[in-house]
Order: C-alpha cells, then sequence, then structure tokens
C-alpha cells in the first residue's frame, strides 16, 4: 500500500519556511525519536542551508534508550547538535536553551561590532506534523501560546512568540514532502500518527508493525497480548482480536478492531519503548 499525504496548506507552508528564514538565528529541527530518519523531511536540508540548527528527539520516552543513544552519536559524528527532549516533563529543554543562547550570542556579538542594536535570540521551530512543535513551544514559553493536538495538521499557519529568556520562537505548520521514495518510511510515519489516520489503511499498518516487532522486538507482543509469535502477521493480528474478544455480528472476529487496538497501544506506549529506525 502506498502512504502519501501532501495537502495544500503543506505547499503554502513550505514557502513561508523559505520566506522567513531570514528573520531567524538558528534552527530547532523537530524529529519524532521513534523515527530519526523517517520524521525528517529531506528538503530541509536545502531550505535551512548553513543555519545553526539543533535537532531535538521529541517523544524518546516512547523509544528504545540504546537506540536513542545511537541516533544522538549518529547526529553527533555528523558535526549536527543534537538533544533528545521529553515534553511532557520537559527533560532536556534546559540543555537546548543553553545550546539556542550560545548560538545567539555569537550571532549579537557579530551584530554589535556591525553597530547593530541587539535584539531576542530568534528561533525557527521545524518538523514534520504531530511531532510535538507546538507542545514545545508552550513549554519553553512557559505557557500555552501555540494550539496543540494528538492529531497531525494542528499548525495551519506561523506564530511568534516571546519568551522571558531573551528568545523569540517562530512555529511553523508540521511539513512533509509530496512523495516517500520507500514506502516504509511513509508506513512509519502513518504508524507514529503523522499521517492522518482517515487515508491509511489501518489493517496494513497493523501487519508490518506486527512483523517489524517479531523481527526486530521479539516476545514483545506475546508480553502484551498472550498470543505465541508462531504465525504470520495476518494469523497473528486475529489471534490477538480472538484473545481480546474483538467480535462483530454473527460472532465472527473482527480484526479491524484488533489493529486500531493494535496501532494505538503501540503510539501509547503501552508495548514498550519502540524505535522504529534502526541504524
Amino acid at each position: 500500500m502506498q502512504y502519501q499525504w501532501y495537502p495544500g496548506h503543506m505547499v503554502k507552508a513550505k514557502r513561508l519556511i523559505k520566506e522567513n528564514l531570514k528573520l531567524v538565528d538558528l534552527v530547532l529541527e523537530l524529529l519524532d525519536a521513534r523515527i530519526p530518519l523517517s520524521s525528517r523531511n529531506p528538503d530541509i536540508d536545502e531550505i535551512v542551508g548553513q543555519k545553526p540548527r539543533i535537532i531535538l528527539l521529541s517523544k524518546c520516552d516512547l523509544a528504545d534508550k540504546e537506540k536513542t543513544n545511537l541516533w544522538i552519536n549518529y547526529f553527533t559524528k555528523n558535526n549536527i547538535k543534537c538533544v533528545e527532549v521529553d515534553l511532557i516533563k520537559g527533560t532536556g529543554l534546559k540543555k537546548v536553551l543553553s545550546l539556542a543562547k550560545e548560538i545567539g550570542a555569537q550571532k549579537h556579538q557579530n551584530q554589535l561590532l556591525k553597530g547593530r542594536i541587539n535584539r531576542p535570540t530568534r528561533m525557527m521551530i521545524l518538523g514534520i506534523p504531530n511531532v510535538g512543535k507546538s507542545t514545545l513551544i508552550n513549554k519553553l514559553a512557559n505557557r500555552s501560546v501555540a494550539q496543540t493536538g494528538d492529531k497531525p495538521g494542528v499548525t495551519k499557519n506561523k506564530q511568534w512568540i516571546k519568551t522571558g529568556n531573551n528568545l523569540e520562537m517562530m512555529d511553523t505548520p508540521g511539513v512533509l514532502w509530496p512523495k516517500f521514495d520507500d514506502e516504509m518510511v511513509g508506513f512509519k510515519l502513518a504508524v507514529t500518527g503523522a499521517i492522518k489516520d482517515e487515508i491509511v489503511n489501518v489493517e496494513d499498518m497493523a501487519y508490518r508493525l506486527i512483523q517489524f516487532l517479531m523481527d526486530n522486538y521479539p516476545g514483545l507482543l506475546s508480553k502484551r497480548y498472550g498470543v505465541p509469535e508462531n504465525t504470520s502477521a495476518p494469523e497473528y493480528l486475529i489471534a490477538l482480536s480472538e484473545k481480546r474478544g474483538f467480535l462483530k455480528q454473527g460472532n465472527t472476529v473482527d480484526y479491524m478492531k484488533g489493529a486500531e487496538v493494535l496501532v494505538r497501544e503501540f503510539r501509547q506506549g503501552k508495548l514498550g519503548r519502540i524505535t522504529l529506525d534502526l541504524l
């Protein structure tokens, strides 16, 4: 199955990012710690260019800690500052602010040498839909100033937010890219919630997720659902649904209900801490 989602407001958002990049001192690129590679918009590197950048791995509480450390080392070796953050607890945000102020201080020094008036450090927040950009801004601002939601596509326009830390932040809409060359990238974006559920096949997502977990996290499914993992993915979904008592009229197995529960519990972290992008 093909996973694609590129509504018209994303085209506008991409243009908005390009037009406003010159107004900021640095970029905070927010990635999903469960899919650090798949959640990187390939267009962002070209758009951002040489602008200073800090990568934030959000939802680290849902990701495999060992795999997250490997990804931090990966980005660091590629000369990109990278910090894991828990946007619910606020873990890692002090380090983000410290790095941002460090970059801002260098910019301000250059401005003073040119005779320009000192101003707050300006940051642009970039990332795919539903990765936590607005939640990040609310945490940094210590108040609810950016609209949030657990579905992709909440932010539709840019927002400038001032904080008490001599920082100004620009929230931008989540932007995907027109075509996913690898359908597994599309699957990973969909199963983590970056693509609207209404336009994807939840059954297909469940099959792929089951197979991935069987291959890379053996025993995890059986621990959660009490069903042995010695079957195919479609057979496992049916067995899971039967075990949970998901039945339709006529006493037939409602495996679609099972698929929805599996995907939801994965997103909620009830299956354990899982990373889908592996190095």
